[in-house]
C-alpha cells in the first residue's frame, strides 16, 4: 500500500454518483443483457478517467456494479430469501431515539424508506463470484488508460452484511456471523488476487450503537467485538498491507447527536487486520475527533485516511481548510502516515446521490488542491 513518502496522497471512500444512462438501467429492469454490460463497462471507464483527471492518487471503480454499498451482497450470496413482512411488523428503526427527538425531520426524511419484506437466512450461506469477477474485469480495463498510484475496491464488512436479516438456519449468532465471514472471504480474496487494495466498509459497526443505546455500552461492545473477530477471520491469508478499513457513522444527512464517540470504539477499529483506517473527520459532528489521536497511538506501520471533505453537504470545502485538516493529522501521526480522504462515498446506492455530480467533482478537486498545499507545508 502506497504511503505519503514525498507528498500527501489523496483518495476517497469509493462510491460515485452513477451517470444517467446507468441509473436508468439499474433502477429499472435493465441489469441483464448486452446493453447493460456495455453501459456499465463504459461508465466505469469514464469514472476512473475523471478521477485521474481530477488528480486523485488512489481510485475506485465508483462501485458502479452494485445496487447498494451493503445490500448488493444479496445478489451475490445464497442461503437467503425475501419474505413478506407479517402484518404489524414495525419499521426497523436504525435512527434510535433520534427518530422521536427530531420527529419533524425524520417524518420527511424516511418517507417510503422500507419495503414490507424481511430477509431471512434459511439455508447454508454460499457465494457466487460472477458479479465480482465482472467488476474486476471492468476496473482493470478502465485502469489501462490512466496513470494513478493505486486502485481499490470497496466491500461490505460482516457487521454491515444485511443488517436486518433474520437467522433461521445457524444454531447460534456466532455461527451465523462466522458463516457470513466465510462467504465474504471469497469476495475479499478475489479482489486482492486481482492486485487491488481491499477496502472493507463498516458503517453499521458504529451506527448499531444508535439501535442498541438502551442496552448500554458493554452490550454494544460485545456485539461489535464478535463482528471484528469475524472480519479478521474473513481476512485470514490477506496481507494487512492490502487492506484498508472504512468506518463511518452512516451517510444520512441527519442530526447524528446519538453517534457513538470515536474514543469509545477506536480500540476496536485498531484491532482490524488492516494497514489503513479511513474515518470520518470532515463533518460538523466528527471533525473535532482528530483530538483522539493525541491520546491514542497509531500503531507502527499503520496509515490514517481521515475524511477532510464531507459527502453530505453541498458546501465545497476550501482547499486551505482541507490542508489545515491534513496538517493537523500529520503532526500527530506523521506525514508519511496520512492520506487525504472523504468522510464517506457520494452515492450509497444506484438511485441515491448526496450532492449533485458537479459538486461531487468540485469537492474532490478541493481535496487534491488541499493536499498539494499541505504537501508544501509538510515536505518543503
Amino acid at each position: 500500500m502506497k504511503r505519503s513518502s514525498d507528498r500527501i496522497l489523496t483518495t476517497f471512500v469509493g462510491s460515485l454518483i452513477r451517470p444517467p444512462e446507468l441509473r436508468r438501467l439499474q433502477t429499472g429492469d435493465g441489469v441483464e443483457g448486452q446493453e447493460y454490460a456495455r453501459v456499465l463497462h463504459e461508465s466505469v471507464g469514464d469514472a476512473v478517467r475523471k478521477q485521474a483527471d481530477v488528480g486523485l492518487d488512489v481510485v475506485s471503480d465508483g462501485e458502479y456494479g452494485k445496487s447498494n454499498w451493503a445490500s448488493y451482497i444479496l445478489d451475490r450470496v445464497t442461503g437467503f430469501e425475501l419474505r413478506p413482512a407479517p402484518p404489524g411488523t414495525p419499521i426497523y428503526n436504525r435512527f434510535g431515539r433520534e427518530r422521536e427527538e427530531f420527529a419533524d425531520f425524520y417524518s420527511e426524511h424516511t418517507v417510503g424508506e422500507w419495503s414490507p419484506r424481511v430477509i431471512v437466512c434459511s439455508g447454508p450461506i454460499g457465494y457466487d463470484k460472477t458479479q465480482i469477477l465482472r467488476d474486476i474485469a471492468n476496473f482493470k480495463a478502465a485502469l489501462t488508460n490512466v496513470k494513478v498510484e493505486e486502485a481499490f475496491m470497496p466491500v461490505v464488512a460482516p457487521a454491515s452484511f444485511l443488517r436486518e436479516a433474520h437467522n433461521e438456519y445457524y444454531p447460534t449468532e456466532e455461527a451465523y456471523v462466522y458463516a457470513v465471514a466465510d462467504a465474504l472471504r471469497q469476495e475479499y480474496q478475489a479482489i486482492v488476487d486481482a492486485g487491488f487494495i481491499l477496502q472493507v466498509d463498516d458503517a453499521v459497526l458504529a451506527t448499531m450503537w444508535v439501535v442498541m443505546e438502551s442496552e448500554g455500552l458493554a452490550a454494544y461492545r460485545r456485539w461489535a467485538e464478535l463482528r471484528i473477530e469475524a472480519l479478521n477471520h474473513a481476512l485470514e491469508g490477506v496481507p494487512p498491507d492490502r487492506v484498508r478499513y472504512h468506518l463511518c457513522w452512516g451517510s444520512w444527512p441527519g442530526p447524528h447527536v446519538t453517534d457513538i464517540p470515536l474514543e469509545d470504539i477506536v480500540d476496536l477499529v485498531l484491532r482490524v487486520r488492516a494497514d489503513a483506517y479511513a474515518l470520518e473527520a470532515g463533518n460538523a459532528r466528527h471533525a473535532h475527533e482528530w483530538k483522539v489521536w493525541q491520546s491514542t497511538r497509531l500503531p507502527e506501520g499503520k496509515l490514517l485516511i481521515p475524511g477532510v471533505i464531507s459527502h453530505s453537504t453541498p458546501l465545497v470545502e476550501h482547499p486551505e481548510l482541507v490542508a489545515e485538516r491534513i496538517v493537523r493529522f500529520a503532526e500527530l501521526v506523521g506525514r508519511e502516515n496520512v492520506l487525504g480522504g472523504s468522510d464517506c462515498g457520494f452515492a450509497q446506492s444506484q438511485g441515491l446521490s448526496r450532492v449533485p455530480p458537479s459538486i461531487m467533482w468540485a469537492k474532490l478537486r478541493s481535496l487534491v488542491e488541499g493536499a498539494n498545499i499541505a504537501s508544501q507545508q509538510l515536505f518543503n
